[in-house]
């Protein structure tokens, strides 16, 4: 059957970058670009190059050592904006010039002191200038998720018009349900003239935690781009996490959408953005956090040591990681701590088993976890105990 490509754009090096505390200078930003090129992404936003000098050096360097992805350079509709993003993606193989306006009657009133008119204006100049400097131009609707769909579809239409590649219906404010984002896409899909020719792209933000929902949304209603950052780092509450939609597609393949990315990379490359930018993962993040594949419930690590699947969706290596964990703790039953004290080395009978997790349980009520020293430890006891019984 043949499945549609989700295209997966990539602005951890912009958006991500946004996050107080979070500021990479252009060595750094080499090192993560040159990853994300290597992980699969379709596109990297490589940054706002009108925003500082070293923004627009890092965008320029980044241009010239990308092989495989469209490297894209953030935009206002100012035309120097514009100009100086052109300037800085010229060593580009593949340039994208990705240029905006906000489009909610919010932004237009109190952002813009303007109007539906006026805006609308600015937006069609912004796209016909940008693509004066490149084919590829991607225009985003800023605030979209608020904006009125029939005034969204007119921007859109217009935007198509003045040669735009690529429309970005961000959801800025992380305001709308997966229901209603998903409607928005379909009512472009239904209502745009030539939107078949262009990809509709979705740019989420989390600060309800719909992120990856609503961009899940977005690509089932029509939507072939999704704009994500690597932990889902970003403004506020942070954006759609690249991890995540990356597997929610492969784990779900009756959907019929497929990526580029290298899935087997993730955990390393979780775990290098998080070192670079000073941004631990939280241990319960989905795919990539600590304790995505841990399990400390008797219950849960018995069914797991008899079969991965009766508590994984996902086969941990797909992500990257080794093996699952079965973390020892005073939930733990005799199957886990047999399980564990065999990775260390002690086949146990049933007699030794009894007795290690009597001492197991009084160690366990003592500290959150038992280690593998700790395992070691009773054993000792246990052989003592074995050698007194036996004479």
């Amino acid at each position: 059957m043949h499945k549609d490509k989700v295209q997966i754009f990539d602005t951890t090096l912009r958006d991500g970058e946004q996050v107080p505390g979070c500021k990479l200078d252009t060595k750094q930003k080499l090192v993560i670009a040159e990853r994300l090129d290597f992980l699969g992404v379709d596109v990297i936003e490589a940054g706002f190059p009108v925003s500082s000098p070293g923004d627009f050096k890092s965008v320029q360097e980044i241009a010239k050592i990308v092989k495989n992805a469209t490297v894209c350079g953030l935009t206002r509709a100012v035309e120097n904006d514009i100009k100086v993003a052109a300037e800085a993606l010229k060593h580009a193989k593949l340039p994208r010039i990705h240029t905006g306006i906000g489009t909610s009657d919010s932004h237009i009133k109190y952002k813009f002191n303007s109007t539906r008119e006026k805006v609308l204006e600015r937006a069609k100049y912004a796209v016909s200038y940008a693509k004066s400097f490149v084919n590829d131009v991607e225009f985003y609707a800023e605030d979209a998720g608020r904006t009125q769909n029939e005034f969204l579809a007119k921007v859109c239409e217009e935007a198509i018009k003045s040669g735009a590649t690529v429309l970005n219906i961000p959801d800025t404010t992380g305001y709308c349900l997966p229901e209603e984002y998903g409607a928005k896409i379909k009512y472009l899909k239904e209502n745009v003239k030539g939107i078949d020719g262009v990809i509709i792209s979705c740019h989420c933000h989390n600060d309800l935690g719909l992120a990856t929902a609503n961009s899940i949304a977005g690509v089932i209603n029509g939507a072939r781009q999704i704009e994500c950052t690597i932990n889902g780092i970003g403004e506020r509450a942070g954006n759609t996490a690249l991890e995540e939609v990356v597997m929610i597609l492969k784990q779900h393949p009756y959907l019929n959408l497929v990526t580029d990315i290298d899935t087997k990379l993730l955990y390393d490359t979780s775990l290098m953005v998080s070192e670079k930018m000073g941004m631990m993962v939280q241990p319960n993040k989905a795919i990539v956090g600590a304790n995505a594949f841990a399990h400390s419930s008797g219950i849960h690590q018995d069914g797991v040591i008899k079969n991965r699947e009766t508590y994984e969706i996902m086969n941990p290596e797909d992500v990257g990681v080794t093996e699952s964990a079965i973390v020892l703790t005073a939930r733990s039953g005799r199957a886990a701590l047999a399980y564990r004290a065999k990775k260390i080395g002690y086949e146990l009978t049933k007699v030794q088993l009894d007795i290690a997790y009597k001492n197991f349980l009084d160690c366990a009520d003592h500290q959150k976890e038992v280690k593998d020293d700790d395992i070691h430890r009773i054993m000792k006891t246990v052989n003592k105990i074995s050698k007194i019984e036996m004479a």
